[in-house]
């Protein structure tokens, strides 16, 4: 039996949201490079400099490469042998958001109640994702979502007739919609099957992938190609601007689902596709 300090939790937490919001993960700093060195389109290729220019300066000098430093989710991928002490490991997440976000001077973006709308001060509470695995590691990892991308998303119940083109055609419909709004270059997360809510998780969760993987199953793999050939095919381009470069990665992830349904959800991402991971 593993034994994991609550202040063990906070601590890491703290350090994962000031990080995500200061240094932009390696694969995707080398798609945007990538992109950078393909993009013909004048506008684009400025647009994209001055996003790596951006990300650069930011970790540099340790501020938040975006001001909307995002609402925290969190994915919990727990051990059935891991034994949590010194408190409630949810208590010891959301101390550890507190902390990060009002010792890093980020922004406070979450309110009590959806409507009546009072900030909490101290972007709390997270969004927390439980997992439990064998073993006994304890995963977890932290992403900051801002919702210029986050209110892109789109979430569909297809009939299993409409079969891979309705899949395509929503995921392609929901980039189009989006437009500059999301910010792009984005990166798309689409989840299919399982229930109306595990189609959503999947495709939030699917975001946390590296943007230098792909499906390891040959047939998503093929699907995840031709979506981004898609959707980058619609010539929206970085913010809007126009270009070859609308969309960074589309990233599959699937679940059983029943024979009446084709659940398929579409979470949007910004190019600032923020997320870290420690395990204990």
């Amino acid at each position: 039996m593993k034994q994991v300090h609550c202040d063990e939790i906070t601590k890491a937490v703290k350090q994962m949201v000031v990080d995500i919001n200061f240094v932009l993960p390696r694969d995707v700093m080398h798609s945007l490079e990538d992109n950078y060195a393909k993009e013909k389109w004048v506008l684009a290729k400025e647009t994209l400099e001055t996003i790596i220019e951006n990300a650069k300066l930011a970790e540099e000098k340790s501020i938040p490469m975006c001001q909307d430093t995002g609402m925290v989710v969190v994915f919990v991928t727990m051990g059935q042998e891991v034994h949590i002490e010194g408190g409630y490991i949810e208590d010891a997440i959301n101390e550890g958001i507190r902390q990060g976000y009002e010792e890093g001077y980020l922004r406070k973006s979450v309110v009590k109640d959806p409507l009546q709308r009072e900030n909490t001060k101290d972007n709390t509470p997270g969004v927390i994702n439980y997992q439990i695995v064998p073993g006994d590691t304890l995963e977890i990892m932290v992403a900051a979502k801002g919702f210029g991308s986050e209110n892109m998303s789109r979430q569909k119940m297809l009939r299993p007739a409409d079969g891979v083109d309705g899949v395509i055609d929503f995921v392609v419909e929901a980039a189009r919609l989006a437009g500059p709004n999301a910010c792009p270059p984005i990166v798309m997360g689409v989840g299919i099957g399982g229930t109306f809510d595990r189609s959503g998780l999947l495709a939030k969760k699917a975001l946390m992938r590296s943007l230098e993987s792909y499906h390891p199953d040959p047939f998503y793999k093929e699907l995840e190609m031709e979506l981004e050939r898609r959707v980058n095919e619609l010539g929206i381009g970085p913010q809007g601007f126009g270009g070859r470069t609308t969309c960074l990665r589309v990233l599959i992830e699937t679940y059983p689902t029943h024979i009446a349904g084709l659940p398929v959800a579409v979470n949007i991402n910004c190019h600032a596709t923020r997320h870290e991971t420690t395990i204990f």
